[in-house]
């Protein structure tokens, strides 16, 4: 990691205290660290928000204030949360990582070089099941993203902070708003397309099955294509 330039990771989180130990400690881990790292709880009933603070105290403890550790809280809605996050985070680049989500270890170094010839970008993904359709179903995540210039989520946006600001963050809407701030940024810049995999969980493939939850997400993006509201299809994401 460079001296020139900072990394700031948001965290939105809500009911996650099984994944938290292991999201610090791979945080803990990382071999290049950010600047930052800001965990914003939007509203958790399983103790998130007291055990995160928690495993930040033991983190300040043991890095010794290596890294600026916070945590937050914020009204519920990821894309509330991670704006509550990025109004606060002090980077020259914000990194945007779900809690069931791994960086390659190099994340940091990576961004810093990656960000000199782009505005923003994200990583390829890998689920993290040994399944042969859901290795697939990963590869062609990526290849969609490279054609598209569409990022999910999961796939770890990262974007100059300044951008981000002139952009207004992301738009304030219940489902899809990775989706409307790639087509942001894709206006601004195509992004940088890591190949380096960040590890994110198939729980919601294994639980709801794999073809199902293919159909699923093809048919949330035609909609949204076609002009369904997010909260519409917020509403047919969680009741599938």
């Amino acid at each position: 990691m460079t001296a020139a330039l900072t990394v700031s990771i948001v965290v939105p989180i809500l009911n996650e205290a099984d994944n938290l130990p292991k999201l610090f400690e791979h945080l803990h881990q990382l071999t290049a660290k950010p600047q930052q790292i800001i965990i914003v709880d939007g509203g958790s009933i399983d103790g998130s928000f007291t055990l995160a603070q928690s495993l930040m105290t033991e983190m300040i403890t043991i890095q010794q204030s290596a890294i600026d550790w916070q945590v937050l809280a914020s009204s519920a809605g990821r894309a509330l949360q991670m704006n509550r996050g990025a109004a606060l985070a002090s980077g020259d680049v914000l990194l945007f990582l779900h809690a069931d989500t791994k960086l390659p270890n190099q994340a940091m170094t990576e961004i810093a070089l990656a960000i000199t010839q782009a505005k923003w970008g994200r990583f390829d993904v890998h689920l993290d099941s040994n399944k042969l359709l859901l290795k697939l179903v990963g590869s062609m995540i990526n290849l969609r993203s490279r054609l598209s210039g569409i990022a999910t989520g999961d796939q770890a946006i990262f974007v100059r902070r300044r951008i981000f600001e002139q952009l207004g963050g992301y738009p304030n809407q219940a489902l899809m708003e990775d989706v409307e701030i790639s087509k942001r940024l894709k206006a601004i810049g195509k992004p940088a397309c890591l190949t380096s995999k960040v590890i994110t969980s198939a729980r919601r493939w294994q639980q709801h099955g794999t073809w199902h939850t293919i159909l699923l997400m093809w048919r949330l993006r035609f909609d949204y294509w076609r002009g369904v509201s997010p909260d519409s299809l917020k509403r047919h994401y969680y009741n599938t």
